[in-house]
């Protein structure tokens, strides 16, 4: 899969199967897309290409209020390679995108940039400045312009829409189990190993502090959870432990977000590595104790929590 910001596009002269979308999270509703992408441009003898955005629209025009992200930029890439796709064009998202009319955004982008011949679209896509653009009017251009263009219904699972907003509240509530049925996979979050505090070796649990790119996660509290590429050499291999995600509040006061991992029987040094955290099963919210001591105790719970868990997954694949 290639990847291009800068103008003209390298494949100017090549005829493209189309879709565009922010891709959050890369769900199941955006697999069916991408697969039927895929499966379009290789009947059509074309190359398959995905528009996407950084940053957000919503994080350009009011980064407060924005959703948070269920991926980073670079998760959200790796998954969308899973899918086999030949291109993704990305777009930075600035008031001068902002600006462009629909018409505009067909003409410029679409034709004279992209070459596109054939485009999907979700059946809540909207484009263009003020978001005026819809289906109907892609469809009304697309005679004039020479391309196709096809509408996709959302996918539902249980009667429930797809969708990343869905998934959002679900992580907020702790569901994992339900995150995970809508994404199609563990929910998870990737980063670089990086110095820390060490209080949790002081503390006798060391921990993994890993880099998050954004201070607002879908998810906190406390959690079991698989990690890879702990192991480099074979970076398929998933190590059991424990995850907090939060603030600490025991220890800090108005602090930023932090992953700190504790893996299970294992005690090495890994700074440096980049891992990426499954999360399996919420134990808890975050608290706040008086002492270290009471934060040693539970502790220690959520890690006899986390062996036991991890013992009915082996009983229940037995």
């Amino acid at each position: 899969m290639q990847i291009w910001r800068s103008n003209p596009s390298p494949n100017h002269k090549t005829p493209l199967a189309l879709t565009i979308g922010n891709f959050d999270g890369v769900h199941l509703g955006h697999q069916a897309i991408l697969s039927c992408l895929k499966d379009t441009a290789d009947k059509l003898g074309i190359a398959a290409c995905v528009m996407t955005f950084e940053p957000h629209p919503r994080e350009f025009f009011a980064p407060d209020q924005a959703p948070t992200r269920l991926t980073s930029f670079r998760e959200k890439l790796q998954q969308l390679a899973r899918s086999k796709i030949d291109y993704v064009r990305v777009y930075r998202f600035n008031y001068d995108f902002a600006k462009i009319s629909p018409e505009a955004f067909v003409d410029r982008i679409l034709i004279q940039e992209l070459s596109v011949r054939w485009l999907l679209v979700g059946d809540d896509f909207r484009f263009g400045a003020r978001r005026a653009g819809d289906f109907a009017m892609l469809k009304a251009m697309s005679g004039q312009y020479g391309f196709e263009v096809e509408e996709m219904p959302g996918v539902l699972i249980d009667g429930q829409r797809v969708s990343s907003s869905h998934i959002r509240k679900l992580l907020n509530a702790g569901d994992l189990h339900t995150a995970r049925r809508f994404l199609g996979r563990p929910f998870s979050i990737s980063g670089r190993v990086i110095d820390g505090d060490k209080l949790g070796k002081k503390l006798g649990f060391p921990t993994a502090n890993i880099h998050i790119r954004h201070n607002r996660p879908p998810i906190s509290g406390i959690f079991v959870v698989k990690v890879y590429g702990v192991i480099q050499s074979a970076p398929s291999v998933a190590l059991p432990g424990v995850a907090s995600l939060g603030v600490r509040p025991t220890v800090h006061q108005n602090g930023k977000p932090v992953l700190e991992v504790h893996l299970l029987n294992f005690d090495q040094s890994i700074y440096g590595y980049h891992l990426r955290v499954d999360f399996l099963h919420k134990l808890r919210d975050e608290e706040k104790y008086h002492d270290l001591t009471q934060l040693v105790q539970q502790i220690s719970k959520d890690i006899e929590q986390a062996k036991l868990f991890f013992n009915q997954m082996t009983d229940s694949v037995v």
